[in-house]
């Protein structure tokens, strides 16, 4: 645990930044909350809207039990207390894209107390300082619908679709005292719920978005008045707006003005906030209780079973790596902050574990060098990601493989690569037909070192006059001659008897 440093600086000296964060994430469902309409992104307007979301007369909501079950499932990976009690309410607002002049939510009585999410600070050093950051609750409710102001020059549109897919709010503490702190949350947050399964957080297609709760105060000072910025779609967005609206309520207090309590939204493309509206409190929307729903009451058996569901976290993962399979912090690090990348690492070792007829300890590090080496490079050159990639877990295990029993060489096993790349071919395959197997013949080596050290005579005198650091010079010589096809180790041994003699 550590206290941040971070400050902005203002005239009449230094500011604290007070910071807290309303996430939003679609819980991953194939229907909606209260209604068996679909969710898949990217359909036709108004064509997954059911007579509940259209808020047709004499419709009542029916809850989605897989929604709860996974929004008990994310409380339950950040330790938080689930409420065997909890209670819809309806949340009073009028706009044209709730049907029902109401939100149905859940504010008195959420599904999910209170739990924590430990961030690492610095995510280029996983030994850097960490930080706990308190999460408040997590509730459950129905998304709005969505309104189109650039189909037509006098009118806007609506698009139901959105209109009652199921939300979890996670509410944090105001914990976060920077923008690196902020980015560092969302980043974890976004982790653990992919690791979960309950929200994909592709932040792109809106279904995991923040609203950010910034004040300034001097340090030491009493909290001071908050703004809202809504539906910030990006880690890298989350920062920037907590950096300009933090500058930008200094300036205002500096200057002898106050801060309204108000809702704003963020221009990325002029990197500023501007006032929406002001700021409601939890009275103006009259929440009362849902009289359509009843009250959910959680058994054991569910919670048991949501328990048992859950898979192994990213923090849990990271301490396996580096205990069990050998790894260095930073790979471990690297390898746990994606779940597809987790996924693929762990294909990875298991086919290279059979392949090479060895345990998973001993194939994970030269597993692990590969992916973040050879083919994150690689996949990053060519514009791909791991679920495009040419090369899958299998065909990256056999080519593990022929590196391990000697059939390839560094060099090789590059040139093969590129090959599979191009292709999609099997490495083994791409061996044979190319004829790029290393060789070990010690007659075909010895004749190619003798003629390096026929052709050397200077630098052969200047190594047995002490200048061992030629050495490096004759084995690589002594590779081109064999077109890289020498095994380096019989090279080196020829070699250093050559030039001893």
């Amino acid at each position: 645990m550590t206290e941040s440093t971070y400050r902005i600086h203002g005239a009449t000296g230094d500011w604290e930044v007070v910071i807290g964060l309303e996430v939003h994430a679609q819980i991953t469902s194939n229907a909606k909350l209260f209604s068996g309409a679909a969710t898949a992104f990217g359909a036709e307007p108004n064509t997954q809207v059911s007579l509940v979301d259209a808020a047709m007369p004499g419709m009542l909501p029916t809850p989605n039990r897989e929604c709860i079950r996974q929004a008990v499932r994310t409380g339950m990976a950040i330790e938080a207390q689930i409420n065997k009690y909890s209670r819809f309410d309806r949340k009073n607002y009028f706009y044209a894209d709730l049907p029902q002049g109401y939100q149905i939510s859940q504010l008195y009585h959420p599904i999910v107390g209170e739990g924590q999410i430990t961030v690492t600070l610095d995510e280029k050093d996983p030994n850097s300082a960490t930080k706990t950051i308190g999460v408040e609750r997590i509730h459950v409710e129905q998304d709005a619908g969505k309104l189109m102001h650039d189909q037509h020059p006098t009118r806007s549109y609506v698009d139901l679709n959105r209109s009652g897919v199921a939300l979890m709010e996670i509410v944090s503490k105001p914990d976060m005292r920077s923008p690196v702190e902020a980015g560092a949350y969302v980043r974890k947050l976004r982790s653990i719920l992919r690791y979960v399964g309950s929200c994909d957080g592709n932040m792109e297609e809106g279904s995991m978005r923040a609203d950010v709760n910034v004040s300034v105060r001097k340090p030491g000072e009493e909290f001071g008045t908050r703004t809202e910025t809504k539906n910030v779609n990006s880690v890298r967005f989350v920062m920037a707006v907590i950096e300009h609206e933090a500058n930008r309520q200094v300036d205002v207090l500096e200057a002898g003005g106050k801060i309204v309590q108000e809702t704003r939204l963020y221009d990325p493309d002029k990197n500023e906030t501007r006032s929406m509206r002001s700021k409601e409190d939890a009275h103006d929307y009259r929440y009362f209780p849902d009289p359509d729903l009843l009250p959910l009451e959680l058994d054991d058996a569910f919670l048991a079973e949501c328990r048992a569901s859950l898979p192994e976290l990213p923090d849990a993962k990271r301490t396996r790596y580096e205990t069990e399979l050998g790894l260095s912090a930073y790979n471990a690090a690297t390898l746990t902050a994606e779940v597809e990348t987790t996924r693929w690492f762990e294909s990875l070792v298991s086919e290279s574990a059979r392949a090479q007829g060895k345990s998973e300890s001993d194939v994970a590090k030269a597993a692990a060098n590969w992916l973040l080496s050879e083919l994150f490079g690689a996949l990053n050159r060519l514009g791909k990601d791991l679920e495009t990639s040419p090369v899958s877990p299998a065909q990256g295990a056999e080519l593990l493989a022929l590196v391990a029993d000697g059939t390839l060489s560094g060099t090789l096993a590059k040139q093969v690569f590129e090959i599979m790349l191009e292709t999609g071919d099997a490495a083994g395959k791409i061996v044979e037909e190319k004829g790029l197997k290393q060789t070990s013949d010690t007659g075909a080596i010895e004749e190619a070192a003798a003629k390096v050290i026929a052709d050397n005579a200077d630098k052969v005198a200047q190594y047995r006059g002490g200048k061992e650091a030629l050495f490096g010079f004759f084995v690589g010589q002594t590779m081109k001659a064999m077109g890289g096809k020498a095994n380096p180790k019989v090279v080196n041994e020829i070699l250093k008897k050559a030039l001893q003699a």
